[in-house]
């Protein structure tokens, strides 16, 4: 039995950390740096990819929920102006893979400022940086 124990542990291990450190096709950005966009564009999108539950316990000022499981380029053409507008993506972290599917269907779909906050909500948060509920 400590074998299945640790087998079952061993996988969460790994799926914890299966998020890539780099999506192509997007700019990888610190909470820092997502102020900074958000301060310099005026155009930004940033989108939070998590379950609606989840958005509603706290997310970044005026970003929009959008799950990844409803990403798909006609939901990203409802609110990205056009393909070369700015858009950034983030989830729960960087043990999350909702910013990194979403992220992936933008570029897939042509989208060619797509910016990715791997560090998510939770970099967010410790950093101190102010939630909306």
């Amino acid at each position: 039995m400590s074998s299945i124990l640790l087998f079952v542990v061993s996988g969460f291990a790994v799926a914890a950390e299966s998020t890539p450190n780099t999506i192509d096709g997007t700019v990888k950005v610190s909470a820092e740096k997502v102020i900074d966009l958000v301060e310099s564009m005026d155009n930004l999108l940033v989108i939070d990819a998590r379950k609606v539950s989840d958005y509603q316990k706290g997310h970044i000022p005026d970003s929009l929920n959008l799950p990844n499981t409803e990403t798909n380029p006609l939901s990203l053409a409802q609110h990205i102006k056009s393909k070369e507008s700015p858009v950034l993506f983030y989830c729960n972290g960087v043990n999350c893979g909702r910013s990194v599917e979403a992220c992936k269907i933008a570029v897939k779909a042509g989208y060619t400022n797509v910016y990715w906050f791997r560090g998510g909500i939770k970099e967010w948060e410790d950093k101190g940086f102010p939630v909306e509920k």
